[in-house]
């Protein structure tokens, strides 16, 4: 349900119903990176796990936002659709970089928690960095490929469309 709700949000936000699949193809991954850490660490999936999940979709998502807002706009300024998404990548990875290593050094106290409630400071905090450090270093890559594909993808089908129409104005 949240999922839809994120979706539907980002498709009023960007007037477009392709662009919300670039951002949100990229929270599997954070999603997979806290899975992964907490199955590393040997730790149990439990409340505090799942709270640091909903925290890292919503970061891991910020980032994408990031990145797809400014290729949206390299790409109306009229760049082509693979060098606007290369252009928002490379305009948005150091400041990308920079929120999720404060992020995730800012966590690594959780992680390395030790006293009454350790167990579930160190479960947030391993899911959490781990999700956020794969975000960071996977998502970065995969979101702007994301973006290009899906652009390609329904622009081919307007052009497609406009065709049509002009074909039909022609007979």
């Amino acid at each position: 349900m949240s999922l839809l709700f994120v979706f539907l949000i980002l498709a009023a936000q960007y007037e477009s119903w392709s662009l919300p699949f670039s951002v949100l193809l990229g929270t599997p991954i954070a999603v997979f990176g806290a899975f992964a850490f907490i199955m590393l660490r040997s730790m149990e999936m439990n409340l505090y796990a799942q709270i640091g999940l909903v925290m890292l979709i919503g970061l891991a998502a910020k980032n994408a936002i990031l990145i797809v807002e400014f290729a949206k706009v390299e790409y109306e300024k009229g760049k082509e659709l693979a060098d606007a998404a290369l252009e928002g990548a490379k305009l948005r990875l150091r400041p990308i970089l920079m929120t999720s290593f404060a992020f995730i050094l800012g966590c690594v106290p959780l992680a390395l928690a030790s006293g009454s409630g350790a167990v579930a400071r160190k479960v947030m905090g391993t899911a959490v960095i781990g999700g956020m450090l794969t975000a960071t270093c996977i998502a970065i890559f995969i979101i702007p490929a994301t973006f290009y594909l899906m652009e390609k993808l329904v622009h081919r089908e307007k052009k497609g469309e406009e065709m049509k129409k002009e074909g039909e104005n022609h007979e």
